[in-house]
């Protein structure tokens, strides 16, 4: 036979008023605490911050970068001009270059945050050139043709400002190579357009006297320094230029930009293309 022990009486329990109110009470400090501790650990916890865009695009000149970089960091005008030269920066900067970043802020789209400094973000493009222009194949390829790579950024920068649209970069190229090769000045009006710091496809024949080392009417060579912040398209056309004997090229028109070696043909081609700048002005 199993012992049971008794059962003991059952007996509901009341709360006294006291204790109902003590119970009442530590409820509401629950549901308090339960509503109140997400919105301090929501407050606690610092919003991520979404970082903007600051497109460069291939072809701007470093006065352009400048002025984009103020912009986008909210800096008096100026300001990343002076960063640029400032000792304190120190970008990367190849010897050739002579501390002289023109060419070597690479386009391309770079994250901006509230913390990013002029420094910061113009060291990060001179890093991002110095990564691409580094690559064996441009040290290969500039060899190739007798040039140095900043010799080769220079071209490039050439190229990029010349040709009308990409598929035209390696045939730009090609002339340059080969009026180098003859000795021939480059007589590129790209150049000219930068020594004079303007934009246009409009050259006086007061302009090709201008007195400057970017004169490529009256100095043979390269200029001394890059003309613009070329991109990778323009960096490939002159290390690998299309074939061709072309010694001259004028765009005509949008879209139709001719090459030949003749002098004769690229005068028909002159004369055309000023005869469509007249009915443009007209």
């Amino acid at each position: 036979m199993t012992y049971r022990p008794p059962t003991p009486s059952r007996r509901r329990s009341r709360l006294t008023r006291r204790g109902r109110l003590a119970l009442l009470l530590g409820a509401l400090v629950a549901v308090a605490v339960a509503v109140t501790l997400p919105l301090l650990l929501t407050r606690d916890e610092p919003a991520v911050e979404q970082p903007r865009a600051l497109l460069v695009p291939e072809g701007w000149r470093a006065g352009q970068v400048y002025t984009a970089v103020d912009r986008a960091l909210g800096l008096p005008a100026g300001t990343a001009r002076k960063a640029a030269t400032a000792p304190a920066t120190a970008l990367p900067l190849p010897a050739a270059a002579g501390g002289n970043p023109e060419g070597y802020l690479f386009p391309a789209t770079y994250p901006v945050l509230d913390a990013t400094t002029p420094e910061g973000l113009l060291r990060f493009m001179v890093d991002t050139a110095g990564k691409r222009f580094g690559a064996a194949r441009i040290a290969e390829g500039a060899r190739a043709h007798g040039m140095s790579v900043y010799e080769t950024v220079i071209a490039a920068s050439i190229v990029q400002a010349e040709a009308d649209n990409p598929e035209d970069m390696s045939k730009v190229a090609r002339v340059v190579h080969n009026r180098l090769a003859r000795g021939m000045a480059l007589q590129m009006d790209s150049t000219l357009n930068y020594a004079l710091g303007r934009s246009t496809v409009d050259t006086t024949l007061e302009d090709t006297r201008l007195r400057s080392p970017y004169n490529t009417y009256e100095h043979k060579g390269l200029p001394p320094t890059p003309i613009g912040n070329p991109g990778d398209q323009a960096m490939d056309a002159v290390i690998r230029p299309a074939d061709g004997d072309w010694l001259y090229f004028v765009t005509v028109t949008p879209g139709d930009t001719r090459f030949t070696a003749d002098y004769a043909a690229h005068q028909v081609n002159v004369a055309e293309f000023n005869a469509n700048r007249g009915a443009e002005k007209g």
